[in-house]
């Protein structure tokens, strides 16, 4: 049950992380030298990857919480590996597209 519940809410803050970079472009969420060099006409299409991005991971958190309650097995991770690599390599290609590497 503890594995649900933290799981849940990890889930949820990345899903709310994600809904305020992308719809509401807060770009401040993200460090710094993540987006300094991304230009303003750039700010859009970089947030919205970043908040996609984080929405993918936070939901495959909260699918792991809810496979591995449900089936009491450990089948769950595969959701959060297969989410987590997806948002690093979505995250990944918006760093090297609009800030111009990963640092």
């Amino acid at each position: 049950m503890f594995e649900l519940i933290f799981l849940l809410l990890i889930g949820l803050m990345f899903n709310y992380m994600g809904w305020l970079i992308w719809k509401k472009e807060r770009i401040t969420l993200i460090h710094h030298y993540h987006y300094s060099k991304v230009i303003e006409k750039d700010k859009k299409p970089y947030t919205e990857k970043m908040g996609k991005a984080c929405i993918v991971m936070g939901t495959g958190m909260i699918l792991t919480g809810a496979v591995d309650y449900i089936t009491n097995s450990m089948y769950g991770w595969i959701f959060f590996g297969i989410s987590f690599i997806s948002g690093l390599i979505i995250m990944t290609f918006a760093q090297l597209k609009y800030n111009g590497g990963i640092i």
